[in-house]
């Protein structure tokens, strides 16, 4: 019988407990958390000016998160999160107008597949794009992804815990006072090796377009 031992932040995210009685292990159930990476990347400053921080602060297009849960479609959640349940899980949130995050994750034989989007509206453009500035510069090895709201950002890490690899990316959008983050992650518990990076920024990308997207098609201020 083989003891498959899961990476400590790796079974962190897994909810609930899921046992797998014909290979003789379980996984514990914990809060989501991201698994750790080197966050050395140095935030590119911003000039503002008094009258551009007071001009952008008056600019808010959004008033309200949609509803995360709904926001990505069904078949994109069957082909990024195999034998997950496309309604998805929202996360409990102190104010649900301004932040909402949804939450897929799915154990298919041996392949473990995590999705998570958020919204967050912040009160202007401005204090989106220093959040944003703010959350880049906390990732590090990433670039740009043009095309999607006003900024976007995408970067993959991999991290080995137990020789347990797991592959990480996230995407982060500001959309005029809205902020986007899909983090999408996965790791094979049979081979021990994770997703490629290809695979895994492909995802999270896609996610994020279709997050955007319906952003855009919701509530506005």
């Amino acid at each position: 019988m083989r003891n498959l031992s899961l990476p400590l932040a790796l079974t962190a995210r897994i909810s609930p407990v899921v046992v797998l009685a014909a290979a003789g292990w379980a996984l514990s159930s914990g809060p989501a958390t991201t698994p750790a990476t080197q966050k050395e990347s140095a935030p590119q400053s911003a000039d503002e000016s008094p009258s551009g921080a007071s001009t952008a602060a008056a600019t808010k297009r959004y008033a309200a998160a949609p509803a995360p849960c709904g926001s990505i479609g069904a078949a994109t959640i069957k082909s990024l999160v195999p034998g997950a349940k496309t309604a998805g899980k929202e996360i409990p949130s102190t104010d649900t107008a301004l932040r909402r995050t949804c939450s897929w994750n799915a154990l298919k034989g041996y392949d473990y597949r995590w999705l998570d989007v958020s919204f967050e509206i912040t009160e202007s453009d401005a204090a989106a794009a220093k959040s944003y500035k703010e959350n880049v510069a906390e990732k590090s090895g990433g670039g740009s992804m043009p095309g999607v709201g006003d900024a976007g950002y995408s970067v993959v890490n991999l991290t080995t815990e137990n020789k347990q690899q797991t592959r990480e990316g996230v995407v982060m959008i500001q959309a005029s006072n809205a902020l986007v983050t899909v983090t999408y992650n996965g790791s094979d518990f049979e081979s021990k090796k994770a997703p490629s990076t290809d695979e895994i920024n492909k995802g999270a990308i896609k996610a994020a377009k279709e997050a955007v997207a319906a952003l855009e098609g919701g509530q506005k201020a």
